[in-house]
């Protein structure tokens, strides 16, 4: 049973009770404001009662504090020696040098002992500024006459000595032995310079020097500063030997600097092989730099025992010697690649060269070509056909493409006989064309590369047929054989074909056709309007073809090449109008028995409108006829026709759509014409035929003959009563024409409304016509 307790106690409990509330209530409104400050602070703080952060770490505040105080003191040195030093007698300058530098020598050894790296490091590298100094002083002191660069030379190699060895008992020092390197790149080249015997001297000094970084590079521990330090040095003095010997190359009489490039390739293959295993990169980068200077310095040295035209030639071969060192067994893989990327690159720079040559040798441009030249496709193509790559085999098929063109050139051979070994290489790449398989499985062995051989094959095809009909020409005898055999080829190899090749061989068939009938015509001396007419047996040869082969692919594109000959036939014909009719004619009738084959080509029947039309107006022009209706009636008639038939088959079609176009072509010119003859036999003849054709469409209720007709009536009128007109209102009073307008808009006005209904229902009986 529970029990109250007296009001005194009960309020002596309560207030407890409130207070341990205002306690913990103040704990949580400082825990909220704390948390409040975390999530709005810019930066992550500190946990509370945390000391604040440094401005900058003690080791960075060290090191700039060092760095500082050595650049002081170096400065202070500098302008102690070169300022000051005249205050002093000989022994007192070298006694505070000597003290000085080996003090600051020293001192890092202790340093070191007591774990204090960072100051060791600068006050080594203020030791080694003196070491200079000191070197400077004894030059200035002991040895004033000695020239300046012999004694640098030496200077520089005994400081490179000095500080590989002070860096290899100081052990825990990093900067006296890359320090030493960049010295040690000094001796060698001021000496040369010092000897003045010459840029070549200079050259090979810079190369040892070269030679000697690379191999303290490979010696030093990978990732240290010291093998950065010596391939970097390694780089700018190797570049620069390269560029002195390239330099001297370029002049007559440079095997010296060929066999400088050939010398530098042996330090940079080096380090590609040690480093193949480790770096990849690296060892293809420095393999290809090694094989380029291989192939620059090799044939320099050949190039100097050969005639100028060899020189591409040259490079080409010992090119092709560095690829064959690339392919070799016991070759790191790296170092294979990055010997062979520079071997294609020196090969496809002969290319460069040669290609051109041989296309203005080959299309008659520039008559002859040396042997020099014809060599390199030869020997690219040979390199190309011993890599297992498909695009090898394409590049091994051009290249035999260009080299078999180039050989009569090259022989010298007369002229029937270069025709005769470029018309049989053609023939051979066409049958490679029309049987891939052949090819793929001598170049390859692979018969998915069928389809590319062939691509290949038939563009060598091709090209070979257009060198060799282009030269051709020179006489009309042997353009009438070549481009008579090239018809036979290119049309058995369309037969014999498929796909696409057999489409591209039928269609240049017809074209070496053309050319065909048009060297016949030339070498009959036949004038060119008649040469025109010859041409129009090719579309007819087309167009027979085309109704044989019915639906196949190969139709169309062939009936289009003959519709291009007859084209040109229209183009050379047009100098005689009598003629050009004619062929225009003939052409129209080709057309027409395409256009009613069972296939039905309605675009065929347009051409043939068009031709029939445009044959009668160049015979009526040829004839001086004049009169519009002679041309227009051609036209309009034809149209009238085809109109009728489509109305008869498609009773929905408008008759604008079906008479529109005939009835247009049969008024509006002869229109034209009325408007301009002062005549009467025309506006009557006019005006008797537009007014049959309103009553036709009226009794037919026909849009179009009734609203044509009905416009032509009124135009033809209106030419007529015009001259009355005017000389009837040249008769009235001048203030009697606006009169009557006046009165014309008052009666509109008033009968606006019935007006209005009439319009609407002469337009519903419109509406209601065809």
């Amino acid at each position: 049973m529970n029990t109250v307790p007296p009001p005194a106690e009960e309020l002596v409990i309560i207030n407890r009770e409130l207070a341990l509330l205002d306690a913990r209530r103040s704990h949580l409104l400082a825990r909220r404001a704390w948390l409040l400050s975390v999530l709005n602070a810019p930066a992550a703080p500190a946990r509370p009662g945390a000391a604040p952060a440094k401005d900058a770490p003690p080791r960075s505040a060290q090191n700039v504090l060092l760095t500082l105080g050595g650049v002081l003191l170096a400065v202070a040195a500098v302008a102690f020696t070169l300022v000051s030093w005249g205050h002093l007698g000989i022994g007192g300058r070298s006694a505070v040098l000597f003290t000085v530098t080996a003090g600051a020598l020293a001192a890092p050894v202790v340093l070191l002992r007591r774990r204090l790296a960072s100051t060791a490091e600068s006050v080594a590298s203020l030791g080694l500024l003196l070491t200079v100094l000191d070197a400077y002083a004894v030059h200035r002191v002991a040895a004033p006459d000695t020239g300046a660069l012999g004694y640098a030379a030496g200077a520089s190699a005994v400081l490179a000595a000095l500080w590989a060895v002070y860096g290899a008992v100081a052990r825990g020092l990093r900067v006296p032995r890359p320090v030493a390197v960049v010295a040690a790149q000094l001796p060698l080249p001021l000496w040369a310079l010092a000897s003045d015997t010459g840029a070549l001297t200079v050259g090979w000094a810079l190369l040892v020097t070269a030679s000697l970084d690379v191999l303290g590079a490979l010696r030093a521990r990978p990732g240290a500063g010291l093998r950065v330090v010596a391939c970097v040095t390694a780089c700018v003095s190797g570049g620069w030997a390269v560029l002195v010997a390239g330099w001297l190359s370029v002049a007559p009489g440079g095997a010296g600097p060929a066999a400088l490039l050939l010398a530098a390739a042996a330090p940079a293959l080096y380090g590609a092989w040690r480093v193949g295993t480790g770096s990849q990169a690296w060892a293809v980068t420095w393999a290809a730099v090694a094989g380029l200077l291989a192939v620059a310095g090799g044939g320099g040295l050949l190039r100097e025992v050969l005639p100028g035209s060899w020189t591409a030639p040259v490079y080409l071969l010992v090119a092709v010697a560095v690829a064959a060192v690339a392919v070799r067994g016991g070759v790191p893989r790296a170092v294979g690649r990055g010997l062979a990327g520079a071997s294609a690159g020196a090969q496809a720079l002969a290319l460069a060269w040669a290609l051109p040559l041989v296309a203005a040798a080959v299309t008659g441009v520039r008559p002859g070509l040396p042997w020099a030249v014809a060599v390199v496709p030869v020997t690219v193509a040979g390199v190309l056909a011993c890599l297992p790559s498909l695009e090898a085999r394409c590049g091994t098929l051009a290249l035999a493409w260009a080299a078999g063109m180039a050989l009569p050139e090259a022989l010298a051979l007369p002229h029937a006989a270069t025709l005769g070994a470029q018309l049989v290489l053609t023939a051979g790449f066409l049958a490679l064309a029309v049987r891939p398989s052949a090819a793929a499985a001598r170049l390859s062995g692979d018969r998915e590369a069928e389809g590319p051989l062939g691509g290949v094959a038939l563009g060598g095809a091709l090209l070979g047929a257009v060198v060799v009909a282009a030269g051709a020409w020179r006489t009309e005898t042997a353009a009438v054989v070549v481009l008579g055999s090239l018809t036979g080829l290119l049309a058995g190899a369309a037969v014999l074909g498929a796909g696409p090749r057999r489409t591209v061989s039928a269609c240049a068939a017809v074209v070496a056709g053309t050319g065909l009938v048009g060297a016949v015509a030339a070498a009959v001396e036949l004038p060119a309007h008649l040469t025109g007419v010859a041409l129009l047996a090719v579309p007819v040869v087309t167009a027979a073809v085309g109704s044989g082969l019915r639906r196949h692919p190969v139709a169309v594109p062939v009936e289009l090449a003959g519709t291009a000959a007859g084209a040109l036939a229209v183009g050379l014909a047009s100098a005689r109008p009598a003629v050009l009719a004619l062929v225009l004619g003939l052409g129209g009738v080709v057309a027409a028995a395409t256009a009613v084959r069972s296939e039905r080509r309605p675009a065929a029947g347009y051409a043939a409108t068009a031709l029939f039309v445009a044959a009668a107006w160049v015979r009526l022009a040829a004839s001086g006829v004049s009169a519009p209706e002679a041309y227009a009636l051609p036209v309009a008639v034809p149209a009238l026709a085809v109109g009728v038939l489509r109305a008869r088959r498609d009773p929905e079609a408008s008759s604008w759509t079906a008479y529109g176009p005939g009835l247009a072509a049969a008024l509006l010119p002869s229109l034209f014409a009325a408007w301009g003859d002062t005549g009467w036999p025309r506006p009557l003849l006019l005006g008797l035929v537009a007014l049959a054709v309103t009553l036709a469409g009226a009794r037919l209720r026909l849009q179009a003959p009734l609203l044509l007709g009905g416009a032509v009536l009124a135009l033809v009128a209106l030419h007529e009563l015009a001259p009355y007109v005017a000389q009837a209102v040249g008769a009235l009073p001048r203030w009697l024409p606006p009169a009557l307008a006046g009165l014309l808009l008052l009666a509109v006005g008033a009968t606006y409304e019935q007006r209005l209904r009439d319009a609407r229902r002469l337009r519903d009986t419109l509406g209601r016509m065809g």
